[in-house]
């Protein structure tokens, strides 16, 4: 079928009420695009909450409380990648499901993860209130923060079970070939969370003064109250992933299904962990440069969050349409998606790279008073940094491509030897030479390293020859009555 032939959508044929949409068949730019816009629309409204949260903190609070958040938000953000891994092995397995017509696949991959994930959240959400002081004490939080830290870091975890599921649920109907309900659903979460803060900081009305507390119970509410309205439509509109009489059994996580999600999620999940502790120590270092440089650091990273959301989008557009191709047996279609992939986030992030640094000062200006002394530092670290998400957006690409066929132990030592051996060896080697300039430089060179191996391992790399594909419903039940080990399955494919 050539690229670019117009085809009928192909139903999803399970016996089972459901709808999705096909992403095997049709031009496959244009299929692409279509898909990653209501994806790249959640990623500006999430980081547009963010950084309207960031404002009115910024306003009300001050810049001990920039830095106080920029720090929690880090934290929160490796407690996220510990279950987040999960959550993506099982959307493989439903884009490779529904790639092959089979909803009732797909539903079991989603139960057992939102057992498996919701299960890890609480668990991480409870550990995350007890020891967040040892937490902050370890990244080094400047004194003047720390209380501020602490009190939103705390106020956060409360939220992060709902938050966990939202994630999960979006990714999953992503999964399904549906970009657009995340999208909507995302919208409502942000409207409630940015119109709140005001009120809870500074006690408006009606409103309890909380501070930067009021920032975090914000999120919270917002959290809970877009999940509950997100389940309701998916019940409302029968989506595909929705569950009723015997398959809420499906939330029992079941043996081969948990081995499959547990095997390829932990390294996908570990990647995000290795993102999140060079993270934090990039933090720590960052921060002995004083109160003002980890302002700027954070305020930057709220543009570095713009800048890659066309990247994230791209990826999980490449991730899904692959998963359902490969699944589909469609391999003559996976090569052309990840080429489209890699050109729209030339172009796209290309963009985002020469907006945020032509408009740095009045961008920056939202988040930091006039003549605040963070101002010039911001400036330098975008104009240095910036460009390596260029690099980023295309090694996503390969990663998106080649995890849908279940190769995610590669990607994650990728990952590994481009934040530490190169990027903090690189500070290592010249922070005291170049000063915090070493810092900033970093992020490039990390980006150079990860794109070369990542466009080797994609040419000549052995990912193509298995499949995550989800283990059939018999051998579920055989493994559940047998009440032996569970084995997962890797498949290969022609």
């Amino acid at each position: 079928m050539a690229d670019g032939e117009a085809v009928p959508e192909r139903p999803l044929t399970s016996g089972r009420a459901g709808k999705g949409r096909d992403l095997t068949s049709g031009p496959i730019a244009g299929t692409l695009l279509a898909f990653a816009l209501p994806t790249l629309g959640s990623n500006i409204l999430q980081s547009l909450n963010g950084s309207i949260n960031t404002i009115w903190v910024g306003h009300f609070l001050g810049e001990a409380a920039l830095a106080a958040t920029s720090n929690a938000n880090i934290i929160m953000f490796l407690m996220f990648g510990a279950v987040f891994g999960f959550g993506m092995a099982a959307t493989i397995l439903v884009g490779q499901a529904i790639g092959r017509g089979d909803i009732d696949a797909a539903r079991r991959a989603f139960g057992t993860a939102v057992g498996l994930v919701l299960g890890g959240a609480v668990v991480i959400a409870a550990l995350g209130w007890i020891f967040a002081p040892q937490i902050l004490t370890l990244l080094a939080t400047p004194g003047d923060a720390f209380p501020l830290a602490l009190a939103y870091l705390r106020v956060i975890f409360l939220s992060l079970p709902a938050s966990m599921l939202s994630v999960l649920v979006m990714m999953g109907l992503r999964g399904t070939g549906d970009s657009t309900t995340p999208f909507w659903f995302m919208a409502l979460s942000v409207v409630i969370d940015a119109g709140l803060n005001p009120f809870l900081i500074a006690g408006i009305g009606p409103f309890p003064q909380m501070g930067i507390a009021g920032s975090a119970t914000a999120t919270l509410i917002a959290n809970h109250i877009s999940l509950g309205c997100l389940i309701l439509f998916i019940y409302a509109r029968d989506l595909p992933l929705r569950l009723r009489g015997s398959e809420l059994g499906y939330l029992k996580p079941h043996g081969p299904l948990v081995r499959t999600i547990t095997t390829k999620g932990l390294p996908i999940g570990a990647q995000m962990l290795v993102i999140s502790s060079a993270g934090l120590a990039m933090a720590g270092l960052v921060n002995r440069q004083g109160v003002e440089t980890v302002a700027a650091y954070g305020v930057a990273q709220q543009l570095w969050t713009y800048i890659q959301m066309p990247a994230l989008a791209i990826g999980a557009a490449v991730s899904a349409m692959a998963a359902q191709n490969i699944g589909a047996g469609r391999w003559d279609r996976v090569d052309r998606i990840t080429r489209a992939g890699l050109l729209t986030n030339l172009a796209l992030t290309g963009v985002m790279v020469a907006a945020t640094t032509v408009f740095d000062r009045t961008v920056l200006g939202l988040f930091l008073a006039e003549g605040s002394p963070s101002m010039p530092i911001a400036q330098h670290i975008q104009l240095v940094a910036a460009w390596g998400f260029i690099l980023f957006g295309a090694t996503m690409v390969l990663f998106s491509t080649v995890r849908a066929n279940g190769a995610v132990v590669a990607p994650l030592v990728m990952l590994f030897v481009s934040m530490y051996p190169v990027r903090l060896g690189f500070v290592a080697a010249l922070l005291p030479a170049w000063g915090a300039d070493a810092l900033w430089w970093s992020f490039p060179a990390g980006s150079v390293a990860n794109l070369m191996m990542a466009a080797a391992y994609y040419r000549y790399g052995n990912w193509r020859g298995g499949a995550l594909l989800a283990p059939e419903p018999a051998e579920c039940m055989e493994q559940a009555h047998a009440g032996g080990e569970p084995a997962g399955r890797v498949h290969p494919t022609g």
